[in-house]
């Protein structure tokens, strides 16, 4: 604070011995300026070149003044303009390059395009230097492009065309002469027919067509009567006379100059050209005392910096005891920043740790999820596998609620698991959506099915109604909508007791091949407080539960928003307690027959063939064994059963087989380095890892181990005959 008020004295100090007063200006509103601009430009354009310097030296102080670039560029531009014009082009020349400084400064392409055009006029048609002038051309040709100036393009090409007709250069100027003949009913008007004409009569008299060349002539200078422009049609006049000379007709010749130089009196008439030089002068002597004010200005400052050396001297002494304080400020201030980049070092040291810790931590849930998901599977493979040969061995077991309650608690203890890998796996991205074709009814029926032993348990119905404008066959990752739908039904019927469930599918609308289905799972059951309603898609929530109340991990919901987002499609919900919920999301599908028929055809395989195929089990687990070996020959299959990896290979050496089924986790050897090492023997059978563990976590080793395919435990017997059909119907080759 102390350095600060120093700080804002020495300031004050300076401001005492500075200029008290500052001088006062009127400054001209942007508008005004804009009228003067306005006014010398149409003196200009009306030929009083007096008036229009006149109003340029106004309108140019007036933008100076409130520094208005713009308006200066447009002054400066007219100026010029007024020169070229007296023919003083050297002094136009110096003002459209002043012109061109401020149009530079303002970033304008259409002052550029203006003033570049008009020096190509100066230095080609009046100082005759052409190559710059058509240097010029060009930069105006660029500006008129980039801001689709056509009608700037046509004249600037027409000026091109002209620049080198006048210098004997007609096939490089033919370009452009074609360019503006294309063009001429489009662009050009009043203004240009008179040099069109001209240009064209100059080409066909370079080509000895004098037919044409005397027409177009002849109608440039009858146009040129007509209309206001009476320079073009002086021109026209010179390049007549000169073509007359050259044919040899001197008399028309001759009439035709002296209507040149008639019309070029009448234009630049002494007394006008006398009265505009006065105001040109008048302009110069403007713009020399600006640069004189300048000089008195400097010269000011100069005597009041001589006359405030001694205060100078005392603020320099001032200054310095300052600088002291300041540098002493600094130091403590260095002292204090060492300290605390200290503390912030060490700081960043532990949040350093902190995010090692929490990766490690990421990384260990992601294995203990993992570790999980495979312990829990292997047992679980075991008590679905027994329960469905208990089911096959004893019919008269089919309705007993006892065993049933078995095979669905089984079943849901492995949905728990799968809900708890499918959230890992949503959040690290390793979820991937397929195109398969399916039919929507059918997969809803399914579904149904599937989940009316919970309906049952709470007396519910469920209800399907499926839009029949739906086609048969629709293309996409069936089983991601099938989790997205048993969630929420299951959900829907675990909260209503006595009620009815509905599942409704719709047609929306469609865009090209892609159909947008509309889902809405209903029920009337105990419904969710508003206040809950934002909460039920977290993560482990579950809204209003008790301890005897509704099984579940809380994942269900969570799941299903995510899964949404894979789709790009979200959910909205409704509900009322007492009166129910509905939930509420549209997902599109493509509609593809030809591309559904190919995907049918290559999913197509026949499970039902009478070929005897000798299956090798590896499988350490002895209740996974009986339950493989079951199932195996239950589809007329030869089955043999080894416990590990050395077993495998030792038995392979005696006996052929058409398939290995391989475990994974075994003891002494595991799956990976079984089946390399048979591989290197050469044995190119077919395997498929038959395993607990997640298939994306074992893919890329399976596969650079040479595992043809992998099927997850608990399997579904027609996926896994399908696999093997598939495998031993191909080639054989090593993957």
């Amino acid at each position: 604070m102390y350095n600060l008020r120093i700080v804002l004295l020495l300031l004050f100090v300076l401001n005492y011995f500075g200029d008290n007063s500052i001088a006062q200006t009127r400054i001209y509103s942007k508008k005004e300026i804009t009228k003067l601009t306005d006014q010398a430009s149409q003196y200009f354009k009306d030929a009083n070149f007096e008036k229009s310097l006149d109003i340029s030296k106004l309108a140019l102080r007036s933008a100076i003044d409130a520094n208005d670039l713009y308006a200066i560029a447009i002054s400066y531009i007219t100026i010029a303009a007024n020169y070229a014009e007296m023919a003083e082009f050297d002094k136009a020349i110096f003002f459209y390059n002043k012109s061109l400084f401020y149009a530079d400064k303002t970033n304008n392409d259409i002052l550029r395009e203006k003033i570049n055009n008009n020096l190509g006029n100066i230095y080609c048609f009046e100082k005759k230097q052409y190559v710059k002038g058509i240097k010029f051309y060009e930069n105006s040709l660029k500006y008129s492009q980039k801001l689709a100036d056509t009608n700037q393009v046509f004249m600037t090409k027409l000026n091109i065309a002209w620049a080198y007709f006048d210098i004997g250069r007609f096939e490089k100027g033919l370009p452009s002469l074609e360019f503006i003949n294309k063009y001429n009913k489009k662009h050009g008007d009043e203004t240009t027919i008179v040099a069109l004409n001209m240009l064209n009569a100059m080409y066909y008299g370079y080509k000895e067509n004098h037919n044409k060349a005397t027409l177009f002539f002849l109608n440039a200078i009858k146009f040129g009567n007509k209309g206001n422009e009476k320079s073009d049609l002086s021109f026209a006049h010179l390049e007549y006379s000169k073509y007359l000379l050259k044919k040899g007709d001197h008399k028309k010749a001759y009439e035709n100059l002296e209507r040149y130089n008639a019309i070029t009196d009448e234009l630049y008439n002494k007394e006008k050209l006398d009265k505009a030089s006065v105001a040109g002068i008048n302009l110069e002597l403007d713009e020399y005392k600006r640069e004189i004010d300048k000089i008195e200005i400097e010269k000011k400052t100069q005597l009041q910096s001589l006359e405030k050396s001694k205060t100078i001297v005392l603020l320099f002494i001032i200054i310095f005891l300052v600088l002291l304080l300041l540098l002493y400020s600094l130091f403590k201030n260095n002292n204090y920043r060492k300290k605390t980049n200290a503390e912030l070092s060490e700081t960043n040291r532990e949040l350093i740790i902190a995010k090692e810790k929490a990766e490690e931590a990421s990384v260990l849930k992601s294995q203990f999820v993992s570790t999980i998901s495979h312990e829990l599977r292997t047992p679980l493979y075991g008590v679905v596998g027994i329960t469905n040969m208990l089911l096959d061995e004893h019919k008269e077991l089919a309705h007993s609620p006892h065993l049933s309650s078995l095979k669905f608690s089984a079943r849901y203890l492995l949905s728990l698991v799968n809900d708890i890998l499918q959230i890992n796996k949503i959040e690290d991205n390793r979820i991937i959506l397929e195109n398969l074709t399916f039919n929507i009814s059918d997969e809803i029926n399914m579904i149904k099915s599937s989940l009316s032993f919970i309906a049952k348990t709470n007396d519910n119905v469920v209800q399907v109604n499926v839009d029949p404008n739906i086609p048969e066959y629709l293309i996409g990752d069936k089983l991601r909508l099938s989790q997205i739908i048993m969630n929420l039904v299951s959900n829907a019927l675990k909260f209503t007791k006595k009620g009815e469930v509905s599942i409704n599918v719709n047609l929306v609308r469609v865009e090209g091949k892609s159909h947008f289905l509309e889902f809405k799972i209903q029920d009337n059951g105990i419904g969710i407080h508003a206040t809950d309603q934002e909460k039920v898609f977290d993560k482990f929530v579950q809204i209003s539960r008790k301890e005897t109340d509704y099984q579940g991990t809380g994942l269900g919901l969570s799941i299903v928003k995510q899964l949404l987002g894979l789709f790009n499609s979200d959910i909205s919900l409704e509900s009322a307690i007492g009166k129910g919920t509905s939930f509420k999301f549209i997902i599109a599908f493509e509609f593809n027959p030809a591309r559904t028929t190919e995907i049918i055809n290559n999913i197509q395989v026949d499970v039902s063939s009478t070929q005897v195929v000798n299956v090798l089990v590896v499988e350490d687990n002895h209740i996974n064994q009986v339950i493989t070996r079951k199932t195996i020959e239950k589809n007329n299959y030869k089955c043999s059963v080894v416990d590990n990896g050395y077993a495998a290979l030792e038995i392979l050496e005696k006996e052929n087989f058409d398939v290995i089924l391989m475990d994974i986790n075994m003891p002494l050897i595991n799956g990976f380095e079984t089946t390399r090492k048979i591989r290197l023997k050469g044995i190119d059978i077919p395997i498929v890892a038959l395993t607990a563990f997640d298939k994306a976590e074992i893919i890329e080793e399976a596969l650079s181990a040479g595992i043809n395919d992998i099927i997850i435990k608990p399997f579904d017997s027609i996926k896994l005959f399908e696999i093997i059909s598939i495998l031993i119907s191909k080639p054989k080759s090593i993957s």
